[in-house]
């Protein structure tokens, strides 16, 4: 069983977005990973799940997305997870709950309720663009909207909303499976005990959604490595993957040659 990071990845999303989401960045890191095994899953409530009702906690998100990945048999070796700000709490449980299972991690812009203040997890000046788009109706302005909150690249604002609509078509989230992954997301607290596994945060200092102190703080209250993009959003892969997956190689190679960190500033 080859135990080392970076051979098998599974890649969870965050709050009411779904693998498909993941869109062009999957080839970039297929480019930057070539030999390894890449799994998408969905949490419950989206994706190929979306018909399901979301539980209400993070260890039962977890649960239900460890059977998925057990069910589809890519449990074989440990696993390094890619997750983004909600997903990236579910893998922080998944390496709390069943350590065996995972041999790192990199934790995009997220947080958590016992080491940052609501305030900054979801950024008070975004309150009422967050509400208006949770009761829209109309799926394309909303999507619009949503990529505007999360992304800080313009350039291809219209192609990405219409991808972005047709999958909201095809596999609608609901807007009661959205509040019970905030119920979630909000009420998660993992507690004091670091994981065995090496941990890597990224933060897209331009993240209008989750204060970058929200990273800060994870990274000070468990020495964790924190690498930060200068002005990409929430939505990390969409504004720079390459960046992400740069920023994935350069941790994984010291990991994989031995002992040894590899220490990064502001980038």
């Amino acid at each position: 069983m080859n135990k080392a990071p970076g051979k098998n990845w599974i890649l969870l999303r965050g709050l009411a977005r779904e693998s498909g989401h993941w869109g062009a960045f999957v080839p970039l890191l297929k480019s930057a990973f070539p030999d390894a095994q890449i799994t998408l899953l969905d949490l419950p409530g989206t994706g190929c799940f979306h018909r399901e009702t979301s539980p209400c906690t993070i260890k039962a998100i977890t649960d239900s997305v460890r059977r998925d990945a057990l069910d589809k048999g890519v449990m074989q070796q440990p696993a390094t997870i890619l997750a983004l700000s909600l997903g990236a709490m579910v893998a922080w449980e998944w390496m709390r709950s069943y350590p065996e299972d995972i041999c790192g991690a990199a934790l995009m812009n997220t947080s958590f309720a016992d080491v940052s203040p609501f305030y900054q997890r979801l950024r008070w000046q975004s309150y009422s663009d967050f509400v208006a788009l949770a009761i829209m109706r109309d799926v394309h302005n909303r999507e619009s909207g949503v990529l505007r909150l999360t992304s800080n690249r313009r350039n291809q604002d219209e192609q990405i909303t219409q991808a972005w609509e047709k999958i909201q078509n095809k596999r609608p989230i609901s807007l009661k499976n959205s509040f019970r992954q905030i119920i979630a997301a909000a009420s998660y607290r993992p507690g004091d005990i670091k994981p065995k596994q090496p941990v890597l945060l990224l933060n897209g200092l331009g993240d209008r959604l989750v204060a970058p102190a929200c990273s800060e703080a994870i990274h000070k209250k468990w020495d964790l490595e924190l690498r930060r993009h200068l002005w990409a959003g929430h939505d990390l892969t969409l504004d720079d993957g390459a960046w992400v997956a740069l920023q994935l190689k350069e941790w994984l190679a010291p990991i994989n040659r031995g002992p040894g960190r590899l220490l990064r500033g502001l980038t």
